[in-house]
């Protein structure tokens, strides 16, 4: 795996490779902003990447967001793919890298549609100067959680978990064709809470690509997630309701690295 780490230079990094990670608070350094309901500690893209890809490299985001990932590889000096169909947050996201020197694309784009995500990609790799990708991170909507838009084709609108894991297989399909072989991609999903049961999202994406694609499950990392911004403030109050019922308080999700074959 070429990632820069050496024998003269391991006992330096700061790569965590512990299966547990416990984060106490959210990186806020540089452009980041936890201004976006539902997206991830910078920590994870950092980590994820630092071990993965090495500089120059390209990072496909099927995702993207408030530009977390972005902007850390930004910082680690990583080429940069997104997608998302909010042209609200892109524009946030490209005003925040307007003065930057990094190569990157977002595009405005279904990564379900198969031929507007194969023609986005041909446009990125011209300008880029790129035939294929070296790592792919995924952080998708947990079913409907989280509305981010009002869109019939926002994978945060479904609420049968059946169809969300065929649109998320579908998305799978479309990126890893451009990941090369031997290469790395990453799935960040926690668990939901609905019809008073939790339903194990994470794990069911992971067996459904385990299921549809060539690849080697490499790790299973459960992390915490200490200042969820929707319980902060507010333990007394989740801890009531959590005793006066029969649940417990969602304080982790699961990032699961594979190996495309």
């Amino acid at each position: 795996m070429d990632n820069g780490i050496t024998k003269d230079n391991w006992k330096t990094t700061d790569i965590n490779i512990d299966s547990l990670w416990l984060i106490d608070e959210r990186d806020k350094k540089g452009k980041h902003a936890n201004v976006y309901h539902g997206n991830f500690v910078p920590q994870i893209p950092y980590q994820l990447i630092s071990r993965y890809t090495k500089p120059q490299d390209l990072v496909l985001e099927l995702f993207s967001g408030s530009g977390t990932t972005l902007f850390e590889c930004e910082k680690l000096n990583r080429k940069y793919i997104g997608f998302d169909i909010n042209q609200n947050i892109i524009d946030y996201v490209n005003n925040k890298m307007i003065d930057s020197k990094l190569s990157y694309k977002i595009n405005n784009c279904d990564v379900t549609n198969t031929q507007m995500f194969d023609d986005c990609i041909a446009d990125n790799f011209q300008y880029l100067n790129r035939k294929n990708v070296d790592f792919i991170i995924a952080h998708p909507p947990y079913l409907d959680i989280v509305k981010f838009t009002s869109q019939d084709n926002d994978l945060s609108n479904i609420t049968d978990v059946k169809l969300f894991i065929d649109k998320i297989i579908i998305a799978f399909a479309n990126a890893l064709k451009y990941l090369q072989k031997n290469k790395y991609f990453a799935v960040v999903m926690g668990d939901v809470y609905k019809n008073s049961e939790v339903i194990p999202l994470g794990f069911y994406v992971m067996y459904a690509i385990k299921k549809h694609f060539n690849v080697k499950l490499k790790g299973t990392i459960v992390k915490n997630i200490e200042g969820n911004r929707g319980k902060l403030g507010q333990q007394s109050i989740w801890k009531y309701r959590a005793l006066m019922s029969d649940y417990f308080l969602f304080k982790h999700e699961y990032i699961f690295v594979f190996k495309k074959l």
